[in-house]
């Protein structure tokens, strides 16, 4: 019996993401440290405690957009949306998020680009709290930091949109959110001690090969599940929507951008 993607496989892609999250968030968590007030750069576990709310605060906007996601999934799934062509919209994002990892193809960079227009309102909100005074204030930056546009997140909040249930998407969101933790919480000055190994070809394409194997596993065990209930094959008409749902999605980023 095939195995589905789960909250574990969420845990892992964060962990397998965490390349990128380091390339991309490190200075970001760098300058949070700095905007906390009272010196707390020489008290080490103090500066953690913010570290962690701020990280707190990102995942729990994780969460958030996968009970959204989730949400929206069981409307599309009422609305007569096959849930094979969920599975298979779900695993053509992991592949492309393996590929964009790899940097073998930027696709998911349109998405951040959309992204950007969104963040450019919350920006501002996020400067209005600095210096950061307290740990709930942190956990404030947190959560307006969790919408920084980053396409790692959203493919893992299309994949949550195909899970058709507001807490199994938010479950994963939750998951994808835990795997990124670690590398979160070392990032900033610590940071300078890892960036070779971020910049890595090899570390990346090792990422982005794996994530791309969780999305090639994940179609196939859609398609042989299919196939054990129907012995007749995969009917055309999950075909068809699958890829009128992937032709769509050009026109409507370009629409959008």
């Amino acid at each position: 019996m095939p195995i589905d993607l789960t909250f574990g496989a969420a845990i892992i892609v964060g962990l397998l993401g965490s390349s990128h999250c380091l390339g991309m968030c490190s200075g970001i968590v760098g300058a949070l440290n700095m905007g906390v007030a009272n010196g707390l750069d020489g008290k080490p576990k103090s500066l953690f405690a913010y570290q962690l709310s701020y990280n707190t605060g990102r995942i729990s906007s994780y969460l958030l957009v996968g009970l959204l996601a989730g949400w929206l999934g069981s409307g599309l799934a009422q609305l007569g949306i096959n849930p094979l062509a969920g599975k298979l919209l779900a695993a053509a994002f992991m592949i492309a998020l393996g590929l964009y990892l790899a940097d073998w193809w930027r696709g998911l960079a349109l998405l951040e680009k959309l992204g950007f227009k969104l963040w450019r309102h919350i920006q501002p909100l996020g400067k209005r709290l600095f210096p950061i005074q307290n740990l709930p204030e942190a956990y404030l930056l947190g959560l307006l930091w969790g919408w920084l546009p980053c396409g790692l997140v959203y493919a893992v909040v299309a994949w949550s949109l195909t899970t058709g249930d507001a807490l199994e998407g938010a479950k994963l969101m939750f998951g994808f959110g835990l795997g990124t933790l670690p590398a979160m919480l070392i990032a900033g000055r610590v940071f300078t001690y890892f960036k070779d190994w971020v910049k890595s070809p090899l570390v990346r394409t090792s990422a982005g090969v794996l994530i791309i194997a969780f999305g090639l596993y994940s179609g196939f065990t859609g398609l042989q599940y299919k196939h054990h209930h129907h012995q007749t094959g995969l009917s055309s008409t999950v075909l068809q929507q699958f890829g009128e749902v992937l032709t769509r999605v050009p026109a409507i980023l370009r629409k959008v951008s």
